[in-house]
């Protein structure tokens, strides 16, 4: 296993990280993800860990925090042998103080995934929203105050925009307060909206991508193909609804692709898109999930191996696409892209 820091930061992170949307199987989503129990969760940390997997990212709504607590009851006895990344800010409830990142919630919330973690501090907080109702002074001291006390060790966000993540930074900066190092993002070959601003930021911010949903939100399996209806066992027909949404001639295209190259090197179609994200600039660790042991060690084949350099060149062609305003002009008008050139 390769480990890379996470962003500017010192803390080492395996490229590969193992997501627990899948334990607990609570609600319609995370139903359709995956239901694992404590045994199973156990047996698959069990298998992360020995191939060298010791980040287990989780959040308090994945399963209304049945993930969290069979997470810790999967990890008890071995808490120095694991990283522990958790997320909050998304609704929990209907009521007032059920959602979002104010001192009241935060301090609220991270007590509650410490109970349900079964540990005294969490390695990595992640707001999983920006929360637009908060001044961010008040969601930065909180966390200044949060990790003073010996409850997290480093802090992150997920899903922000870029102006969002800026402004945070450069207020951490002035008060003293803990930056952000990471930012857990969507990011594959069918989603590659992450390039145009957020990388950009990392690379010069020192912020490393936590990618989640690495195969396209499970269309990357290799099990869906041009003129075949989607297979009977696919999630997609309960979750399809929920995520990124995706133009199907050019999923089939890219998984043209993902296919010669797999039959090229010898490897699975997960596999190598997994690999092709770990060749991307600012990408710390890519999360992984799986509902059973094989889908586990199939992805973890994806490391200890690369793409040659043709091989990522066709995959980048193929499920390139051209960005929005004001960012295309700086890839297709040559006194533009003199002045910005692209970040991969």
């Amino acid at each position: 296993m390769e480990y890379r820091n996470l962003g500017a930061s010192g803390l080492k992170v395996p490229v590969l990280s193992f997501g627990t949307g899948t334990f607990g199987g609570q609600g319609p989503l995370f139903s359709a993800w995956g239901r694992s129990g404590v045994e199973e969760a156990r047996r698959l940390v069990d298998i992360c860990l020995d191939a060298g997997v010791n980040l287990f990212d989780s959040a308090d709504v994945y399963s209304n925090g049945a993930s969290e607590e069979i997470l810790g009851a999967a990890i008890k006895g071995r808490r120095d042998k694991v990283l522990i990344s958790t997320k909050m800010s998304l609704p929990m409830g209907e009521g007032p103080l059920d959602a979002g990142s104010s001192r009241q919630r935060l301090l609220a919330s991270v007590d509650a995934a410490l109970r349900r973690l079964g540990t005294d501090h969490i390695d990595l907080l992640q707001l999983h929203a920006f929360d637009a109702f908060t001044p961010i002074e008040e969601v930065l001291s909180t966390l200044d105050m949060l990790a003073r006390a010996g409850k997290l060790r480093y802090v992150g966000v997920s899903n922000f925009a870029g102006w969002q993540l800026m402004k945070s930074l450069a207020i951490a900066d002035r008060h003293g307060w803990p930056r952000y190092v990471a930012h857990q993002v969507y990011y594959s070959l069918l989603g590659r909206d992450y390039e145009w601003e957020l990388m950009p930021l990392a690379r010069d911010q020192g912020v490393g991508a936590l990618v989640w949903s690495p195969l396209g939100w499970g269309r990357l399996t290799g099990k869906i193909r041009r003129g075949q209806p989607l297979p009977e066992a696919s999630r997609l027909h309960a979750t399809a609804q929920f995520g990124p949404p995706v133009d199907e001639e050019r999923l089939y295209a890219v998984v043209d692709v993902l296919d010669a190259i797999a039959a090229e090197t010898g490897r699975t179609v997960p596999q190598v898109a997994i690999a092709w994200l770990l060749s991307r600039p600012t990408v710390s660790s890519v999360i992984i999930g799986a509902r059973d042991e094989a889908q586990l060690r199939d992805n973890l084949g994806a490391v200890g191996w690369s793409l040659s350099a043709d091989q990522i060149k066709r995959l980048d062609e193929v499920s390139a696409v051209m960005p929005p305003y004001p960012y295309y002009p700086y890839r297709i008008q040559e006194g533009f892209a003199r002045l910005n050139p692209p970040p991969v």
